[in-house]
C-alpha cells in the first residue's frame, strides 16, 4: 500500500468517525425527554414570535374603543383589554419583546460573565476587586436592583435590556471562575505553561473553550428568570413602557380589571410559565447531557 493510499484510508477513517460521533450525540439529544420537551416549548413559542404579522388579525396597537373588555369570541380568540385592542395581537408580538429581552440578556450576561470569570481566575488581583464587586451586587435583591437601575438610567427597551444584564453578571462571573480555577490547575495546562504559551493564548485556547458547557446550561436558567424578571419590572411598572407590547405591560393592565376580564391575566400567565417551564426543561436536559457525572448519579440511585 503506498503512501498516498495509507493518508487516504487514514483521512476516511477519521471522516467516518467524526459521522458516528455526531449520530451519537444526535441520538443522544432526541433520546433526552427534557430537551425534546423543553426544545418543543420554545420552538413553538418563537414561531408564535416570528409569525406574528402574518397570523394576528390586528395590530397590537390597533384601538376599538367601542369593543374595550370583550371576552373571547370569534372576532377575538382571547378577547380585548381595557383599551379595546386584540389581545391575540398584544400577546404574539409581546412574546417578540419578551423572548427578546431575555436572549439578549442572556448572551450580554454570559458573555461578558465570561470575560469576568476568566480574568479572575487567573489574576489574583482582579479576583479580589471583580470578586466583591459581585459580590455587592448580589447581595442586593436582584429586582430592587433593576428597579433601581431602570430608574436611574430611564424606562427603554434597552435600559432593561442593561439592568437585567447587570443583575445576572454576577453569578455567571462566579461559575466560570470556579470551573476556570480547577481547569488552570490541569496537568495539561502546566504542561502548555512550560512550553511557553503566553497567558492569553492559554486563557483563550484552552481555559475558555473548558468553561463553555457549565456556561450554555446557565445561559438557558438567565434566559427563564430574564423573562420572569421583565414581566415582573413591566407588572410593576418600571420596565417597557406602554402602549409597547410585552406579556409584563399586558399583565399590568390586566391587574386593573383582574375581576371583569380574567383572559387579560390568565393567556399571558400561561405564556410566561409555559416559557419559563421550557427553559428550565432545557437547562436540565443540558445539564445531563453535558455532564456525564450527574446522569450516572441519576441512574444509580
Amino acid at each position: 500500500m503506498s503512501v498516498l493510499e495509507r493518508d487516504l484510508k487514514f483521512i476516511e477513517s477519521k471522516n467516518d468517525l467524526k459521522k458516528q460521533q455526531r449520530l451519537l450525540l444526535f441520538h443522544r439529544i432526541i433520546g433526552n425527554k427534557l430537551i425534546v420537551t423543553g426544545g418543543v416549548i420554545l420552538t413553538l413559542l418563537t414561531l408564535i414570535a416570528l409569525i406574528a404579522p402574518i397570523v394576528v388579525p390586528y395590530g397590537p396597537y390597533e384601538m376599538q374603543v367601542e369593543n374595550r373588555l370583550k371576552a373571547p369570541s370569534v372576532d377575538h380568540l382571547l378577547g380585548t383589554d381595557n383599551f379595546g385592542r386584540d389581545l391575540l395581537s398584544r400577546i404574539a408580538y409581546g412574546a417578540r419583546v419578551s423572548l427578546g429581552i431575555g436572549a439578549m440578556v442572556a448572551f450580554f450576561a454570559c458573555l461578558i460573565g465570561l470575560i469576568i470569570g476568566l480574568l479572575a481566575s487567573y489574576f489574583k488581583t482582579l479576583d479580589n476587586i471583580l470578586m466583591r464587586i459581585c459580590d455587592g451586587l448580589m447581595a442586593i435583591p436582584g429586582v430592587l436592583l433593576a428597579i433601581a437601575l431602570v430608574a436611574a438610567l430611564g424606562p427603554l427597551k434597552q435600559n432593561v435590556v442593561i439592568a437585567l444584564v447587570i443583575v445576572f453578571i454576577p453569578n455567571v462571573a462566579r461559575i466560570v471562575r470556579s470551573t476556570a480555577l480547577v481547569i488552570r490547575e490541569e496537568t495539561y495546562i502546566e504542561a502548555i505553561r512550560a512550553q511557553g504559551a503566553s497567558t492569553w493564548r492559554i486563557i483563550a485556547l484552552h481555559i475558555a473553550p473548558n468553561t463553555i458547557s457549565p456556561l450554555v446550561v446557565q445561559a438557558s436558567f438567565i434566559f427563564a428568570d430574564a423573562i420572569i424578571t421583565e414581566a415582573a419590572l413591566s407588572f410593576l411598572g418600571a420596565g417597557i413602557p406602554a402602549p409597547n407590547p410585552s406579556w409584563g405591560n399586558i399583565l399590568y393592565d390586566g391587574k386593573i380589571v383582574i375581576f371583569n376580564a380574567w383572559w387579560m391575566t390568565v393567556f399571558p400567565g400561561i405564556l410566561i410559565i409555559l416559557s419559563v417551564l421550557g427553559l428550565n426543561l432545557l437547562g436540565d436536559g443540558l445539564r445531563d447531557l453535558l455532564d456525564p457525572n450527574i446522569s450516572k448519579g441519576k441512574k444509580g440511585r
